[in-house]
């Protein structure tokens, strides 16, 4: 009987052990699922592409650092909105002003880069860098980004 229990509890301990080993590896063996069947079937793959935000103060600024971000290959393509009006409070204080939005087109790995850089040029104290995934969009644009923003 003694025996029997001690093959018993063996057997649990062992199923406990591979059932957290299972959950423990879910994520890294769900990506590694997802890439292969991207590299069979073509698809898309979600959240391999951002969109990041950035505020600037004026376009002439925002042109200098989307240039550079772009000749740094940490984006594909840098879209900026002239006069957005914006609210916030800093320090204490309600500040109202017109700012410019930049849009980046980048591959996701690349978006703790980009961040470290805008900070290291950008003149606000605190940089906007707020970043989207890309769930879907145009394939030939995607592969452009692929092409155009390189993996490290």
């Amino acid at each position: 009987m003694q025996r029997f229990q001690g093959s018993l509890r063996l057997v649990l301990t062992t199923l406990l052990l591979v059932l957290l080993m299972g959950l423990l590896l879910y994520p890294g063996l769900k990506n590694v699922a997802v890439y292969l069947h991207s590299a069979v079937t073509g698809s898309y793959i979600s959240g391999t592409h951002s969109l990041v935000f950035l505020s600037c103060p004026n376009e002439q600024v925002g042109k200098v650092i989307a240039r550079t971000i772009v000749e740094k290959k940490l984006a594909a393509c840098v879209s900026i909105l002239p006069k957005v009006f914006s609210i916030y409070n800093w320090d204490s204080e309600i500040t109202e002003t017109t700012e410019v939005l930049m849009v980046l087109k980048t591959r996701t790995s690349k978006i703790h880069k980009l961040s470290e850089f805008i900070r290291s040029v950008h003149p606000f104290e605190v940089p906007e860098v707020i970043s989207i995934l890309v769930d879907q969009g145009n394939p030939l644009y995607l592969k452009w980004i692929e092409e155009t923003v390189l993996e490290d």
